[in-house]
C-alpha cells in the first residue's frame, strides 16, 4: 500500500473512531420492569455506555453482566447519564426518584417513558425546566420484546433541541417522532390512542361472548372478526377528513342506518341473556344527533356528541 493510501485509511479509521466514540452517549435508566430492561439491552447493544437503578438492584444482574454499571441510587444513574431515561410506575414515583437528584439534573435530558396523564406530563416538564434540564416525554408503542426493532415506535413531545440531539439515541427504542413542544402532547396522543385499543378490545369481548351463547369459540370467531376489522379500519382516515372539516354529508351508511343495525344487536344481544352496558352508549350518541336532525349525516358525526361543546 503506498503512503498516500495508508495515510488515507489511517484518517478514515481515526475519523470512523471519532465518529462512533461521539455518538457513544453516556445514559442512565431508571426503572428495570419489563420496559426498563428492554430499554437498558437496546443502549447496551447498540454501544452507549449505561448506568442503571433499580428499588431491587438483583434486576440488573443480567445488564450488569453485559457491561452496565449498576447506581446506588437514582441520582447516581442520573449523575452517570448525559441522557436519563425514566420508565416507573408511575409519575409520581418519577417526582420522588428524581426530586433528591434536582442537583445534577443542570444540562442533562430526561426522557420519562412512564405512562401518566397530561397534566402530570406538563408538571414535570415545568420541574424539569426549573432544574435547568431538558425534558421530553414520550409513549412507548411496543411490547418488550420488540423494543429496537421495527415493529416499535415512541411518540415524544417537549424539547425540540433535545430532541433533535437525541434522536439518533432514541432511535434504538424504536422509530421516534417528536408530536409538539408542549411536554403533555405525547400523554395526550397516549390516552387517546389507548382510548381507541380499548374500545377494540371491548367491542371484542362483547362478540366472543355474544358468539359464545351458541356455541361458537374464541379462536373460531376472532379468524373472520379480525378479516372484518381490518377491512373496517379502512374507514377511520375518511371519518377524521370528516370529522376535521366538520362536514358529514355522506350517500352511503348514515346515522339512521346504523342506529337500526345497533338497535339490532342490543336487542339480540339482550335475547341471549348477555348485558349491553358496552355498546349501549354508542347507541346513545347516534340517538342524540339523529334526534338533533343529522338522521342522514354520516356515522362519524357521532363524535360530536362527546365533544364538550356537541353540536
Amino acid at each position: 500500500m503506498s503512503a498516500t493510501a495508508t495515510a488515507t485509511a489511517t484518517a478514515t479509521a481515526t475519523a470512523t473512531a471519532t465518529a462512533t466514540a461521539t455518538h457513544r452517549i453516556p445514559v442512565g435508566v431508571i426503572g428495570l420492569g419489563n420496559l426498563g430492561q428492554a430499554l437498558a439491552e437496546a443502549f447496551l447493544t447498540q454501544g452507549h455506555p449505561v448506568t442503571v437503578w433499580n428499588r431491587s438492584a438483583g434486576k440488573a444482574d443480567r445488564l450488569v453482566e453485559r457491561g452496565a454499571s449498576l447506581a446506588a441510587t437514582p441520582t447516581d444513574a442520573v449523575a452517570a447519564g448525559e441522557l436519563v431515561v425514566v420508565a416507573v410506575l408511575d409519575y409520581d414515583t418519577v417526582g420522588e426518584l428524581l426530586r433528591p437528584a434536582a442537583g445534577v439534573l443542570a444540562g442533562r435530558t430526561i426522557v420519562n417513558l412512564t405512562t401518566g396523564t397530561p397534566s402530570a406530563a406538563r408538571a414535570l416538564g415545568a420541574w424539569a425546566t426549573d432544574q435547568r434540564a431538558a425534558y421530553l416525554d414520550g409513549a412507548v408503542y411496543a411490547v418488550p420484546q420488540t423494543i429496537g426493532t421495527s415493529a416499535a415506535f415512541v411518540l415524544y413531545s417537549g424539547d425540540e433541541a433535545a430532541y433533535r440531539s437525541y434522536r439518533a439515541v432514541l432511535d434504538t427504542i424504536g422509530e421516534g417522532s417528536l408530536v409538539g413542544p408542549a411536554p403533555e402532547l405525547s400523554s395526550v396522543y397516549d390516552t387517546a390512542l389507548l382510548s381507541g385499543m380499548y374500545g377494540m378490545f371491548a367491542g371484542f369481548f362483547q362478540a366472543v361472548a355474544f358468539a359464545g351463547t351458541e356455541g361458537i369459540g374464541a379462536a373460531e370467531l376472532t379468524r373472520p372478526l379480525v378479516r372484518w376489522l381490518t377491512a373496517a379500519a379502512d374507514a377511520l382516515p375518511a371519518f377524521a377528513e370528516e370529522i376535521d372539516a366538520k362536514d358529514y354529508t355522506t350517500t352511503t351508511s348514515n346515522l339512521e342506518i346504523n342506529a337500526v343495525g345497533l338497535r339490532n344487536i342490543l336487542s339480540a344481544t339482550e335475547a341471549q341473556g348477555l348485558q349491553t352496558d358496552l355498546l349501549a352508549p354508542l347507541l346513545r350518541l347516534f340517538e342524540d344527533q339523529i334526534r338533533a336532525g343529522h338522521a342522514a349525516s354520516s356515522l362519524a358525526r357521532a363524535v360530536e356528541s362527546l365533544r364538550a361543546d356537541g353540536v
